[in-house]
């Protein structure tokens, strides 16, 4: 049954603890429950918002109509044929404990994901990726409810349109739909994914025989939590900026000033650079300013010390704006910002 909550605090339901009221509040654990918050709000025509685990949000003021939870569960192998392992994953499903379980179950393809926060059905909004592998190699389809008619949709990894941080739902299909569920490709045969510089560096010492997919997982593991505070101790929506890419060009007139520019090739004609790099060599690591600040172990990482959505947008514009002035380099922001 339905149960709408008036005036509900949504500082529990984001990562970076950021105040905002939602007008109203519900969540919905079944495709059933999405049907009937849909028809509530359309009834009432108010506009709906969606939240998953809240980790990949900035909340910039109080959200109006309908917010809408989406807590729907569920992991289910669907099929089995020679090595491959094909998984249906409800939307609310934590996206990392979806790792440990798929690892012990013995599907792979998942570990370099490990820890990464949030919700399954969030997943392919962001395409998210770690560690050199993105969730599109992984993906083979979802299921989605469009929000204003209702309709059923089961969408392909090309119809998803994914690219770096980016698909469709953060595109031309933004606000119209409730990811319900996803299936993804994971395989009984190890594939190892350890060419990351970072991820390379933590394993060269480890015995061949000792790399194993488990073994992937937790150096990812440990990885993240030397780089990245825990927001239920730090409150942070993670990597605040995406990766910029740029053409060789560009990136070859930078290392000529700067030999130690962190870089990665991802073709002849494209190069991924760290934006942390070129944050903190801009000055802004362990900064802090009116109860925000950068995180003192990752630039990459802002976090919010009991500051308010100004403070932090705020910040956000003079680092931007630094690294341009300094690099000319556009620092695009992660996570959607609901103002």
């Amino acid at each position: 049954m339905l149960n709408v909550q008036e005036q509900v605090s949504l500082k529990p339901y984001n990562t970076l603890a950021l105040p905002s009221l939602a007008e109203y509040f519900c969540r919905v654990n079944s495709d059933e429950g999405l049907s009937e918050a849909l028809a509530w709000a359309g009834n009432h025509r108010y506009p709906v918002t969606l939240l998953g685990g809240g980790s990949n949000v900035v909340l910039a003021g109080n959200l109006s109509g309908l917010v809408v939870q989406m807590a729907i569960p569920g992991v289910e192998l669907i099929s089995e044929k020679h090595h491959l392992r094909r998984i249906r994953v409800g939307a609310g499903e934590n996206w990392h404990q979806l790792v440990v379980h798929a690892l012990n179950q013995g599907w792979f393809g998942l570990e370099n994901l490990s820890l990464i926060p949030g919700l399954v059905g969030a997943a392919p909004v962001q395409n998210i990726g770690a560690y050199g592998v993105e969730l599109s190699e992984r993906f083979h389809s979802l299921e989605a409810v469009h929000l204003n008619t209702g309709e059923r949709h089961v969408m392909s990894r090309s119809d998803c349109k994914f690219a770096y941080r980016d698909s469709f739902f953060k595109g031309q299909g933004r606000d119209q739909f409730a990811i319900t569920a996803i299936t993804l490709e994971l395989s009984s045969k190890p594939d190892l994914h350890i060419e990351y510089p970072a991820l390379q560096q933590a394993i060269d010492a480890l015995p061949e025989a000792e790399l194993t997919p488990k073994r992937v997982s937790d150096i990812v593991c440990d990885i993240r939590r030397g780089k990245l505070p825990d927001p239920d101790v730090i409150p942070n929506a993670g990597s605040f900026f995406k990766n910029p890419i740029v053409s060789s060009e560009v990136a070859a007139k930078l290392k000529h000033h700067y030999p130690k520019l962190v870089s990665y090739s991802l073709d002849e004609n494209r190069v991924k650079l760290a934006a942390g790099w070129l944050i903190d060599q801009a000055g802004w690591k362990g900064f802090e300013r009116d109860g925000v600040g950068v995180y003192n172990q990752q630039s990459l990482v802002l976090i919010n010390m009991g500051g308010s959505c100004d403070a932090l947008m705020s910040l956000v514009v003079d680092i931007q704006s630094s690294v341009m002035s300094k690099f000319g380099i556009t620092l695009d922001i992660e996570p959607r910002v609901y103002r």
